[in-house]
């Protein structure tokens, strides 16, 4: 065993021959699975991608429209509402979020099912298994999306009211434009760096961040498979695991860099 996986060879001979390996997309054999590590991993890559873009999509959205709402309002009943709203949403754990929503929206009133990514009994095939994926999703979306959401929109507000003190938005309402055209074309597109910061940072992690979100619901992403591997001890598949979402942060990194020239005039110029 310890010739086959080059166990008795030197240690930068091993680092080398992984590293040319990995970057042929051989991770190695998972013992726990008894398949090679890649495929386990594609596998369970577009379960994560779901849940993850689904929950970063609720947040961005709802937690940008929140922000407006409070930014618009400021020191107002509303604003006060929304930010005790978000402060709570931002205090509460992951696994306690998804239990209350197990108890009240599945087992409680039943609309929705309690574990799983599809129904048990399966036979579903083109728009109704769609539907039914898509019926799975919606509490660990719910769960994912509402601890993302409350930093979203405590972040819009923050910078929106920072931003409609500035005198570019001076200059706008001086030159006769509409309320609406001042907030939405050019304060919040200035709020919006940080947002895009936070929810760029969040793109990478997430991919395992969502371990708690998975084990809750038995969904079957990258978190709930470095949850097994962990128990199991499966270190090649753990090391493939680390290596995507490495990569992930990077390319994450990157996409946020090219969405600032597109919302930071600033940044094409220099």
């Amino acid at each position: 065993m310890r010739a086959r996986f080059g166990l008795d060879r030197p240690l930068p001979e091993q680092l080398g021959r992984y590293l040319l390996n990995a970057a042929r997309g051989e991770f190695g054999y998972s013992f726990a699975y008894s398949q090679p590590v890649f495929q386990v991993v594609l596998g369970r890559i577009p379960a994560t991608l779901l849940l993850m873009l689904s929950g970063l999509t609720l947040a961005t959205l709802l937690g940008v429209w929140l922000g407006v709402l409070a930014a618009r309002r400021a020191e107002g009943p509303l604003d006060h509402l929304i930010s005790a709203g978000t402060l709570i949403g931002y205090s509460m754990p992951a696994f306690w979020l998804g239990q209350i929503l197990i108890i009240v929206f599945a087992a409680g009133l039943g609309l929705f099912p309690v574990q799983g990514m599809s129904t048990a009994r399966g036979g579903q095939t083109g728009l109704r298994y769609a539907l039914d994926v898509l019926w799975h999703l919606v509490l660990p979306a719910a769960t994912l999306g509402l601890l993302q959401l409350a930093l979203v929109a405590r972040l819009t507000r923050a910078g929106l009211r920072e931003s409609l003190a500035e005198e570019f938005v001076r200059t706008a309402r001086a030159k006769g434009l509409g309320s609406n055209a001042v907030l939405y074309r050019h304060a919040l597109r200035n709020a919006l760096l940080p947002v895009v910061t936070v929810v760029g940072g969040h793109v990478g992690t997430l991919l395992t961040g969502a371990v708690l979100t998975e084990i809750i619901f038995a969904w079957p992403g990258l978190g709930r498979l470095l949850y097994d591997a962990t128990l199991a001890r499966d270190y090649p598949l753990l090391m493939a695991i680390f290596l995507v979402v490495s990569t992930s942060v990077v390319l994450a990194n990157l996409l946020t860099d090219l969405v600032y020239t597109r919302l930071d005039p600033r940044v094409r110029y220099r």
